[in-house]
Order: C-alpha cells, then sequence, then structure tokens
C-alpha cells in the first residue's frame, strides 16, 4: 500500500518551539491507523521502544543513558486514548478514528532532542503488526523550567486525577492507594533527579505526614499488564489535598507541596510511567476516567493467577529470584495462550527466542503438574 502524501494540514506546526531554558514540556500527537489492524494488550512495550529507537537514531549517548540508566527516567509516555475495540484476545483499531498519545519530558537534555525532533516527525509510529499516522503534533503542557514550577503561587486546594491505573511499590508489592506520602515521594525522586533544586526526602516526607490532608477522593482499583512483563494493581480517579494549620511553619516545604503538584502532570505517579501508567492531570475529572479494555484486564489477572499457582511449586519462596521467575514464566505462557509468537515476545523481554521457549515449556510442564 502507497504511503499517503501529507498535506499542508497534516504537516507539523512550524511554531512547535519554546524557549532554550526550557526543562519540562509535554506533548500531544493526534494518531490514524491506516487499516483496521491489531494491537496486542502490552502494545505499550512497542511504543516505549519506538521512542528509544527514535532517540537512539540521532542520539545515541541519549538513548543509551534512557534505556539502561537506573536512575529515574526523565519521560513519560501514555498509551493510546480512543476507542479500542475488543477482538477476541486483541484489541482492533477502527479506521478513520484519531487516537491520542502523549510524552513528557522531564529533563533538559530530553527537551533539547525534543526541539530538534519535532523539526522533522516521522511520518508514522510503526509497532509490531500496524502503523499509525502521525497527524499532528501540539504542546499539550506548557515549557517550563524547575524555577518556574517552585515560584508558581499556590491554589488553596490541590486536586490532582489519575487518568490510567497507577501504583507503588511498597515492601517489595503493589501499593493501589494514593497515600499522600507515597504520591510525594514518587514526586520528590524525580525532581530532586532533574530540577537541580533538591530537597530533604527524609524531612520532606516527614512534613508531609504531619501536614498533607487528603479533603476528598473517588477512586477504583483496577489490574492491568504494564511494562515488559508481570501485571499491576493500580487506581484510578482523582484527589484533593490541602494542607492542615502549622504547615506554613515550613515555607519551603508548603512551596515544595504545590509545585510537586504542578510537577505530576508531567512526571506522571508511581511507577512504570514510561510503559503507560499514572497519567496524571491538574484538577477534578470532569469526565470519566478511559475505560480500560477488557482484554488488557483478563491477560493481567491472567498473568497474577500463574504467577501465584508457579510461585507456590517453588521451594524457596524467599528473596526475589523465585518471584522473578514466576512472573516470567506467567507472562511468557499468558501471551502464548493469547497467540503470540516466540519471536514477539523474546522480543518485548529483550531474551533470546530459545530461552523463552523454553520457558513457555517449562510454565507449562509446572501448569500440568499443579493441576494433577
Amino acid at each position: 500500500m502507497p504511503r499517503p502524501k501529507r498535506t499542508k494540514k497534516d504537516a507539523t506546526p512550524s511554531h512547535l518551539s519554546w524557549p532554550p531554558d526550557t526543562e519540562l514540556v509535554g506533548l500531544a500527537f493526534e494518531l490514524t491507523p491506516r487499516a483496521a489492524d491489531y494491537l496486542y494488550p502490552q502494545y505499550a512495550v512497542k511504543l516505549h521502544a519506538w521512542f528509544l529507537d527514535q532517540v537512539r537514531q540521532t542520539n545515541p549517548e541519549l538513548s543509551a543513558y534512557l534505556h539502561d540508566s537506573q536512575s529515574e527516567k526523565p519521560f513519560t509516555i501514555s498509551g493510546l486514548e480512543g476507542e479500542l475495540l475488543p477482538a477476541g484476545k486483541n484489541l482492533q483499531l477502527k479506521v478513520d478514528t484519531s487516537y491520542r498519545w502523549y510524552l513528557t519530558a522531564l529533563s533538559k537534555p530530553v527537551v533539547e532532542w525534543l526541539a530538534q525532533w519535532v523539526r522533522a516527525l516521522p511520518e508514522q509510529i510503526e509497532l509490531r503488526d500496524t502503523s499509525l499516522l502521525i497527524r499532528t503534533c501540539k504542546i499539550a503542557l506548557p515549557p517550563t523550567t524547575y524555577n518556574e514550577l517552585f515560584s508558581h503561587a499556590p491554589a488553596k486546594t490541590l486536586k490532582l486525577s489519575f487518568l490510567t491505573p497507577t501504583s507503588f511499590r511498597r515492601k517489595g508489592h503493589h501499593f493501589p492507594l494514593p497515600v499522600p506520602n507515597n504520591l510525594f515521594h514518587s514526586y520528590l525522586r524525580r525532581w530532586n533527579d532533574f530540577s537541580n533544586q533538591p530537597f530533604d526526602q527524609d524531612a520532606f516526607l516527614a512534613w508531609v505526614e504531619e501536614y498533607v490532608l487528603i479533603h476528598r477522593h473517588r477512586l477504583e482499583s483496577v489490574k492491568v499488564v504494564a511494562g515488559k512483563k508481570g501485571s499491576v494493581t493500580g487506581f484510578t480517579g482523582a484527589i484533593e489535598l490541602g494542607l492542615a494549620a502549622g504547615a506554613s511553619s515550613q515555607p519551603d516545604f508548603e512551596q515544595l507541596f504545590y509545585a510537586l503538584g504542578q510537577f505530576a502532570p508531567y512526571c506522571g505517579t508511581g511507577h512504570k510511567t514510561t510503559f503507560g501508567l499514572g497519567q496524571t492531570h491538574s484538577g477534578w475529572p470532569t469526565q470519566e476516567t478511559q475505560t480500560l479494555p477488557l482484554q488488557q484486564s483478563l491477560l493481567a489477572q491472567r498473568i497474577t493467577e500463574l504467577t501465584q499457582q508457579f510461585l507456590a511449586q517453588r521451594k524457596r519462596q524467599g528473596g526475589t529470584r523465585a518471584a522473578e521467575i514466576a512472573e516470567t514464566w506467567a507472562t511468557i505462557l499468558a501471551r502464548r495462550e493469547c497467540g503470540e509468537s516466540i519471536k514477539a515476545i523474546a522480543s518485548d523481554l529483550e531474551m533470546p527466542a530459545e530461552t523463552v521457549k523454553t520457558y513457555a515449556k517449562l510454565a507449562r510442564r509446572a501448569l500440568s503438574i499443579s493441576r494433577k
């Protein structure tokens, strides 16, 4: 099928730029599928890989840092926002339908790379078995600096909406509640990594524990596949926070509280924000959170079920190795049950195909033993 030529209407806006001192920015892409193609439930892994490959093509050093760094990641990506039709164990794109995809940058090196990249955007996003035409790219979160966020005049309360499943890591497990201490620990880690204005984490979180109040919330829990393997129990919804009397006794922490609230939409909330989780907006939601496709929930539930079975069979369940092996086997087997190929799974997990094939056999054997 020949590629359609871009019209002036489809072209990237020439005014898509920002000041040279910008340290944070968010972009929104309007995408349309070429055909009624299918997506597998963990398609966010490929969006993640596609973005890193875009960086690699022009800045291999930055790409390696984004891919391999053990520090906080200075970017987030969303999943596709729009109607995904159920199609067996997969998801189907609708022809002539627009989907939105969001990308944020949290550090100056990534912002500088984006400034060059948007001048000559690729025509399409290439996923495994489909491609999405890039129709437009717009600024979704205004370009700013950390100093500007910190200097922003505070509001009376802080309202945050969690658009995609959000979760934290706590004692080796998922913690699906927006407890203030977890929220601000999540934000401050990223702030301290990228702002050049670090704050003492223990002291600030002690202040949060003492003075931050939950005024209201509207939350719903959901299980979802996320990242390269495993499943996550998260929450969606909204929360409104305020401060108790006495909080202003530490004015820098009070100012940081509001600054981190402004920072949240850029950095996302919780973990796996580079795979579509934890997408956060300022304000109380004016519409219902987009419903998670059933196929993603079912796959997540299956991975959790298999992980528990495999872990129960292992004689030594302490530490992390047993849990990692059980989760890997569960992910591979659940995706094979969905009809995905060994090659595709190996690519996502960044493992040799023969290893994935061996793990699939071991997982099936272990599952048959557990059924006896």
